[in-house]
């Protein structure tokens, strides 16, 4: 190609490069024109949003610091009053500088946790004219600060709250997050003693150390605390519940408020001591007592339930529920057998809504034991149950109601009119001859009722105003020199003798029996009649009975004496001599037997007397002995004494007993034989003695030996006499008695026992001195 070709080629192609950078430049200026343009009207934008924003912070009384990564005050954003309200003094910056700076001293460590770490923070700051809430907090690697007025009256409702706290009667206070007193009402002053909040800061005053802990712990874990205090104030002990709630949802100021408890307490604690007492003395009550919380769980139980029961005391301390104890007794069989357990249950529990106390119950245990079941509802709530065992209770009413029975049926059958009056002279009781002795209904009776209207109805039969008078005095004086038995008779109208008498009765009545004795009076009056001709009988036959005694002597003393001459002649022959010792011995038996008599009639008479001394009973066995050992030895016998060398002497009237035993001797010689023997001892008893006559005779008949002391019973041993009866009468007369003992065949033994001091009452006085 030539080179105008390239020139032309290259001119051509440098003019259409300045064309395309035209047309490209001009595209650029063009776009560069639009986004100028649209940074303008976002530029425009961002300085009415700047604006905005700073008139919102402006228009509000509170301050915005933001601060530079150093924790220097960088810019400050808020209402000029505000500034002028926090730093009076400085503008601007300066004023922010300021605020900074207070911070910084008042709040160091929250002030470096905010720059350092970004660690956000609520708290107070106390300025000259008042406290001024400070939050901190951190956005974007920035630190920012808002401080608002604390306690203005920026609205009616802030208003109020704070008037309401103010006025509160609880005390109530507001610290910082370090723990300083901020504010404080009149109720917290007064009960710290002071006039002023600014006088409280000065002595350094608080509530109470445990409150000021209290608080603390609530600024440190941001959350809400309560606790209980007791505090010294006024010379009494108060009762303060403490509630600490942070202002914020940060860490910062906290408002306190203090309750008085105190009137609680002492009524929770009276209330606590009322309930102890009351426990203990349901603890002492015979009678089973369990209480049920509304939580239907064992709240309560006494000795007597857990003993009733017999349940393990440990799992009672576990508080089971009603259902669980139920369901106890009844595995232990100690809940009445029912067929539908669960309805039975079920209607047991229903109880617990009931409103008033519902009608006692009765339960019957299969072990025989009869409870009676109160359920009641509980003034805290829940029900209390009562159990008493009333199984004896039962068995006595019925034991009652037999004999009450037993006596209406008893004074029924009586023929003696019984009425029984109580203590306030109504009539409880009377039987059917109490109807018919006064010739009155039942129906009358009944609606008599008292002593007085009983009384008037008895009068036409027994008209005796004093009787009448004299009974009630019994019946219803209270008196107890009055309630005293007392008795009388009197005479009815048809001439009846009717016996009364009253006795007064354990509770209190009064029994009043009347009898008709017009029958025993007659016998009496008979029988005394009758005993007068008996006494005079008697009389008659003593004085019979003495003058044949005295009348026989004098002809028996003269046989006994001729008898002995003629045993005394010489020249009489043997035969005729034998006659008449026949004749002095039979004579001398007529008289003793007509001494024995005489005797026996004395006795009778009560007119023998004793003469008592001390008496040797060794002695007196030897001499009666003696009297009758030729009898025993002629008839081929042997008699033999036995008696203690130490016996002591007995008071007794030796001649009577010697008599006894003389009569006892002739009645064992007149029953041994040939080769028999014949024994006399003496034995000394618990305070007696004892003197036994045996012999070896036939014996005495099983039938006749009861018998062997009566006067004038024919016996095998001898003709009908008064020997044995007078030795019984004798023995007794001293004070003791005698007994026979013997076995037919093989002999007989007569035992005396004698005391050993006789107090014969037939003594003479003198005789029974020492």
């Amino acid at each position: 190609m030539a080179e105008a070709d390239i020139a032309y080629v290259a001119t051509a192609g440098a003019a259409g490069l300045a064309l395309a950078i035209s047309a490209w430049a001009w595209r650029l200026r063009k776009r560069l024109g639009l986004r100028e343009a649209e940074v303008e009207a976002w530029l425009s934008g961002e300085r009415a949003h700047a604006a905005a924003c700073e008139g919102a912070l402006n228009v509000f009384d509170d301050v915005r610091l933001a601060l530079t990564p150093q924790g220097e005050a960088q810019s400050v954003f808020g209402a000029p009053e505000a500034l002028a309200v926090l730093a009076p003094d400085r503008e601007g910056m300066a004023a922010a500088e300021a605020i900074v700076a207070a911070l910084n001293q008042a709040h160091t460590g929250q002030m470096d946790g905010l720059v350092q770490r970004g660690e956000s923070f609520e708290t107070l700051l106390e300025w000259t004219n008042g406290a001024w809430a400070v939050e901190g907090r951190a956005l974007g690697g920035s630190a920012w600060l808002r401080l608002s007025k604390l306690g203005g009256a920026e609205t009616a409702a802030d208003a109020g709250l704070g008037a309401l706290a103010e006025a509160s009667p609880a005390p109530t206070w507001v610290v910082d997050g370090a723990g300083k007193l901020i504010w404080a009402n009149r109720a917290w002053l007064a009960e710290v003693r002071a006039d002023t909040l600014a006088e409280a800061h000065e002595a350094g005053l608080t509530f109470d150390r445990g409150a000021d802990l209290i608080v603390a712990e609530a600024s440190r874990l941001n959350a809400r605390q309560d606790g209980f205090r007791w505090v010294s104030s006024d010379g009494r002990r108060k009762a303060w519940r403490i509630l600490a709630e942070p202002l914020a949802g940060g860490r910062g100021a906290v408002i306190a408020f203090a309750i008085d408890m105190t009137e609680a307490e002492e009524t929770r604690d009276t209330l606590r001591r009322h309930v102890e007492a009351h426990d203990e003395t349901l603890n002492h009550l015979a009678d089973a007592v369990a209480i049920f919380g509304p939580a239907k769980r064992l709240a309560f139980h006494n000795t007597a339930f857990q003993s009733l029961f017999n349940i393990d005391p440990a799992w009672l301390d576990e508080r089971p529920t009603h259902a669980e104890l139920l369901d106890r007794l009844r595995q232990k069989r100690q809940l009445p057998e029912v067929i539908d357990y669960a309805g039975w249950k079920a209607h047991e529990l229903e109880f617990y809504g009931a409103a008033t106390a519902s009608p006692d119950d009765s339960w019957s245990l299969p072990d025989g034991r009869t409870l009676r079941v109160v359920r009641q509802p509980h003034p805290l709530g829940g029900i209390l149950l009562i159990f008493s065992d009333i199984t004896d209770e039962l068995q006595l009413r019925s034991r009652y109601n037999a004999q009450i029975q037993v006596q209406t049926a008893t004074l029924d059958k009586l023929n003696d009119a019984v009425a029984v009056f109580g203590s306030d002279g109504r009539l409880r009781l009377h039987n059917d001859a109490f109807e018919s002795f006064w010739g009155v209904s039942a129906e009358r009776l009944a609606e008599a009722g008292d002593f007085d209207a009983v009384a008037a109805l008895c009068r036409p039969v027994l008209d005796d105003a004093a009787l009448w008078l004299g009974l009630k005095a019994r019946v219803a004086d209270p008196d107890p020199e009055s309630r005293v038995p007392i008795s009388g008779e009197g005479r009815t109208d048809d001439d009846r003798v009717v016996s009364w008498q009253t006795r007064p009765l354990p509770d209190g009545a009064t029994l009043v029996a009347f009898s008709d004795v017009t029958a025993h009076r007659q016998l009496e009056q008979a029988l005394a009649a009758k005993e007068a001709a008996l006494a005079e009988s008697q009389a008659l036959k003593r004085e019979f009975v003495g003058s044949v005694s005295y009348e026989l002597r004098t002809p028996l003393t003269t046989i006994v004496g001729y008898s002995e001459l003629l045993e005394a002649m010489g020249d009489l022959p043997e035969r005729s001599r034998q006659h008449a010792g026949a004749i002095r011995v039979a004579a001398s038996h007529l008289a003793r037997s007509i001494d024995d008599v005489l005797d026996m009639a004395q006795i009778d008479a009560g007119e023998m007397e004793l003469t008592l001394g001390d008496m040797r009973v060794c002695d007196l066995l030897e001499a009666c002995a003696e009297k009758v050992r030729g009898k025993v030895e002629g008839r081929g016998a042997v008699l033999s004494v036995a008696c203690p060398p130490r016996l002591k002497p007995v008071r007794a009237d030796a001649r009577r007993i010697a008599q006894a035993v003389d009569h006892l001797l002739e009645n064992a010689c007149r029953a041994v034989s040939e080769g028999g023997a014949v024994t006399l001892t003496a034995e000394v008893g618990s305070g007696e003695v004892r003197i036994r006559v045996e012999d070896t005779g036939r014996g005495i008949p099983y039938h006749l030996q009861a018998h062997v002391f009566d006067r004038f019973v024919r016996r095998e041993r001898g003709g009908p006499g008064v020997a044995l009866a007078l030795v019984k009468a004798l023995i007794e007369l001293h004070g003791g008695w005698a007994e026979v003992q013997s076995e037919p065949g093989k002999g007989a033994a007569f035992i005396l026992h004698l005391p050993v001091e006789a107090t014969a009452p037939t003594a003479a006085p003198e005789l029974l001195l020492g």
